[in-house]
């Protein structure tokens, strides 16, 4: 039995990585601030990591300023390295996002980005998995494009992923040696942004009209056509968007 600290333990994906880890017979610890971790202040940080294997950070920016997004980031990844190598951590897994690199428009993936040079520049061994978008989030993307009564999204592919396979990619990480490197895992389906909305509403009943707009952004960002998609050898999760 080992002993894994999950950042971000209490949150959507991270529930699941402690569930999962736990039931395989870890030491499975959910840190979060709500459980006395705090990752950004340090505060119950070299505590929590006391004894364990390794650190999985799956958790996510409270806010989505530019500069609180960065700062989140870089503070918590500063403070999470610096007390693993105290705490002879073996290995650091951190959930990103597929395509980073190519979003850098938008302020939150330039925090990302940030979180991932931040790990690659560190001494703690490591693997980076990086996802596509998850199910939960294609209404908040919908709702982001919208006016009204109209939907406006461009037509860029997108591979929607389960949260529950995202957990699964986050486990193996977490459970393998570290790469050193980034590994990608993807929906097992790519449709155009536009239709794969336009789909959705038909089967909520939902009445909006979606328009296919060149110049409608992701978060901010401009997107081509591959922005979103992984490259080739992801792993690919099993459950599809639509059943």
């Amino acid at each position: 039995m080992a002993k894994f600290v999950v950042i971000g333990g209490t949150g959507l994906i991270g529930s699941k990585v402690v569930a999962r880890l736990a039931a395989a017979g870890h030491e499975a610890v959910a840190a979060a601030p709500s459980t006395g971790v705090n990752a950004v202040t340090g505060e119950g940080v070299d505590a929590a990591l006391a004894g364990a294997e390794a650190v999985i950070d799956v958790a996510n920016a409270p806010a989505w300023g530019d500069d609180e997004v960065l700062a989140f980031f870089t503070a918590s990844t500063t403070n999470l390295l610096t007390a693993e190598r105290q705490a002879g951590v073996r290995r650091h897994v951190a959930l990103s996002v597929v395509g980073t690199e190519r979003l850098l428009e938008s302020g939150y993936f330039r925090g990302k980005m940030k979180q991932e040079e931040l790990i690659r520049a560190g001494d703690v061994p490591f693997t980076i998995v990086r996802a596509t978008q998850f199910f939960e989030f294609v209404a908040g993307i919908a709702d982001g494009g919208t006016v009204g009564d109209e939907t406006r999204l461009p037509g860029a592919g997108i591979a929607p992923i389960a949260s529950d396979d995202v957990a699964d990619a986050v486990v193996r990480a977490g459970l393998a040696e570290p790469v050193g490197g980034i590994v990608e895992v993807t929906g097992p389906e790519v449709y155009p942004m536009d239709e794969l909305v336009r789909r959705m509403y038909a089967e909520q009943g939902n009445g909006r009209t979606v328009v296919r707009d060149p110049e409608a952004t992701y978060f901010g960002t401009h997107l081509e056509d591959s922005s979103l998609l992984a490259g080739p050898g992801a792993e690919a999760g099993e459950q599809r968007f639509f059943a």
